[in-house]
């Protein structure tokens, strides 16, 4: 019986588990709301959800010597190169940089100018707001105003050492984040 118990459990954390990975399609079941989010990386009004994915991947950092400090070390973010997915779990498409692109399935793409950052706790990106800047090909990104990354879990840089010895050295993490895309209107 307890095993039963446990297999039950375990079964449902995994369904739970799915739906918290995946992302919604272009006409979301109910509008994301901004309400809990720092003004910073809030949409400004008159921009309504025109989609919600989940993006699943990886960040690559690299070893380098550090801007303006002769001698100092950092891990410096290199892009990311993540797949987009609607809340049924169908890969709609991808992200990825330099510069920083979304891409839908479709073949239409966008390209944005970072507008703010805001935390997001200790080993996760922070939430960030972009501005959109017109895209190229018909389909999903056209018209596409801001896109807000939210419910970021993980991608910081490496905790390992960086310096001398390792200098030119790649690292890649892993992350996941909410993208939800706006639209005027």
């Amino acid at each position: 019986m307890h095993i039963r118990t446990l297999n039950a459990l375990a079964a449902a954390l995994a369904v739970v588990g799915l739906a918290a990975c995946s992302g919604m399609g272009a006409k979301p079941a109910a509008t994301f709301s901004q309400a809990s989010l720092p003004d910073a990386v809030k949409v400004p009004a008159g921009h309504t959800v025109a989609m919600e994915t989940v993006g699943t991947g990886d960040i690559t950092y690299e070893c380098r010597v550090k801007a303006n400090a002769a001698g100092q070390y950092e891990w410096f973010f290199v892009g990311p190169d993540a797949k987009l997915w609607d809340r049924a779990g169908k890969q709609v498409g991808k992200y990825y940089g330099p510069p920083a692109t979304w891409e839908s399935a479709d073949g239409s793409k966008v390209t944005a100018t970072q507008v703010a950052v805001a935390p997001n706790g200790t080993g996760n990106i922070p939430h960030q707001l972009v501005k959109a800047n017109p895209a190229t090909g018909a389909g999903a990104m056209q018209n596409v105003s801001y896109i807000q990354r939210v419910a970021t879990q993980g991608g910081v840089a490496p905790g390992a050492a960086c310096g001398a010895s390792n200098m030119g050295q790649k690292q890649v993490v892993k992350y996941q984040a909410d993208y939800i895309f706006y639209r005027a209107g």
